[in-house]
């Protein structure tokens, strides 16, 4: 059993927990490298993993060195349950002040009237507004996970499948029309005509195309139903200007705090409607979750403030411009993308047109070789199992942190298309991880 020493000599730390040792750490040991060499030793890999490959996965960013040292406080400690000014514990003074920034800079952000910034997730966050909307079998709308959804929009292995009903709208599926893969915002219209939903869905995981949330919004008023937002992908984008709003057009507004906002791995709920925000209160805390993560907190407060700075658009600008320069580069050479491009941070790369054998599973594999790390995707008419896909999602959100820019994103596109043409060619693919290693040298991380 490890030992417990409490010391009361001011320079040493009060409490330490070590086996058999009760001294701070060496002079220029980290106390996580003292206290635990294997992690500590897990963890500079991982640093040193992010330093030399290419992070495209468009869901995943570089949280900032303040962020970080948010989420690593002391705020860890403290267990406070309810809300700021009604808790249940006592000595959440500091806690409730914390809580407070993160809203009232959430509220500046999105230009809403209440915030709730305690969900663990994003899919915490959409549990409670679905607990807080509907009674079990509802009926809601949404587009299928193959289309650009997510689980929590009604996937048959998610609980909002299980529990509700969901109905589905399209995507524009003739190739012939301008604005194929677009949504078929005529489709919307049709389904909730028949179904009549409680709740109209728009937001998606894979959609490379803007949102018109004020047409959604008189979709919704037409058939009566609530309009919610999952944007989860391009609240970054929303903050810094590079993406419409879905206020004042949507009733609720669900995101996660990482992703395009840089903030740390977090969910948040947005709302205009008083009454609306104690139903969302009441589902987060006592409905889905217990005690609220205080030092997670802080640090989506740290990343609210930084989002709110100048610097932020110009990075949201720039996020899109890299995704655009991306999909430009790739479709000359010969690539098929969802909608024939993008208007946001992600593109999806449909393989079957230049390689019908290739799977998105093997591009990812290959790509992750060669230090491009993307994912696997479904695309529009998929014909594989999600665990094999046709396609791969490609974003630009931590590679515009890094600092990339436009013509950078034109060579990254040379090595994508190096990799999957050589179909993991192993001579190739060490050719391609040499070149993004000199890459990434020219771009040190901003984060720790």
């Amino acid at each position: 059993m490890p030992s417990l020493s409490v010391s009361l000599d001011p320079a040493k730390p009060l409490l330490s927990v070590k086996a058999g040792v009760g001294e701070p750490a060496p002079a220029g040991v980290s106390a996580l490298q003292a206290s635990d060499p294997e992690i500590a030793a897990l963890v500079a890999q991982e640093k040193d993993r992010q330093h030399r490959t290419l992070e495209m996965i468009a869901s995943e960013n570089h949280a900032s060195h303040a962020v970080m040292e948010a989420q690593g406080s002391c705020l860890t400690n403290k267990y406070a349950e309810g809300y700021p000014g009604k808790r249940y514990y006592s000595g959440c003074a500091f806690h409730d002040e914390v809580e407070t920034l993160a809203i009232e800079r959430a509220k500046r952000l999105f230009g809403c009237g209440y915030a709730n910034v305690q969900p663990h997730s994003g899919a915490s966050a959409n549990l409670a507004v679905q607990l807080a909307l509907f009674d079990p079998g509802d009926t809601f709308a949404a587009i299928e996970l193959s289309d650009g959804g997510h689980l929590t929009h009604g996937s048959p292995v998610n609980l909002s499948g299980k529990w509700l009903n969901p109905v589905t709208y399209n995507l524009v599926t003739d190739e012939s029309r301008e604005d194929w893969g677009h949504l078929d915002y005529d489709s919307v219209d049709r389904v909730c005509a028949e179904h009549k939903p409680k709740v109209l869905m728009t937001g998606y995981s894979a959609y490379p195309r803007t949102i018109d949330f004020a047409r959604f919004r008189e979709i919704a008023d037409r058939h009566g139903a609530i309009l919610w937002a999952d944007v989860a992908h391009i609240a970054g984008l929303i903050a810094g200007g590079a993406h419409p709003s879905p206020f004042p057009h949507c009733h609720v507004v669900t995101t996660t705090t990482h992703k395009t906002l840089r903030g740390p791995r977090g969910g948040m709920i947005l709302t205009d409607d008083a009454d609306l925000a104690k139903r969302f209160n009441s589902a987060v805390f006592p409905g889905t979750q217990g005690g609220p993560l205080m030092h997670v907190i802080a640090a989506k407060a740290v990343a609210f403030g930084e989002d709110l700075q100048p610097s932020f658009r110009a990075y949201a600008e720039q996020v899109v411009a890299n995704a655009k320069r991306l999909a430009g580069e790739l479709m000359d050479r010969g690539y098929k993308l969802a909608s024939n491009g993008t208007d946001n941070h992600l593109i999806l790369v449909d393989l079957r047109a230049t390689d019908p054998e290739l799977t998105g599973k093997d591009a990812a594999s290959w790509l992750e070789r060669a230090g491009i790390i993307a994912n696997m995707n479904t695309v529009p008419n998929e014909t594989r199992s999600p665990f094999k896909t046709s396609g791969i999602r490609l974003g630009t959100p931590a590679l515009t942190t890094r600092g990339l820019r436009a013509d950078d994103l034109a060579e990254v596109a040379g090595f994508i298309d190096r990799v999957l043409t050589s179909r993991g060619d192993a001579a190739v693919i060490d050719a391609v991880r040499a070149d993004v290693e000199s890459l990434c040298d020219r771009f040190p991380r901003l984060s720790a």
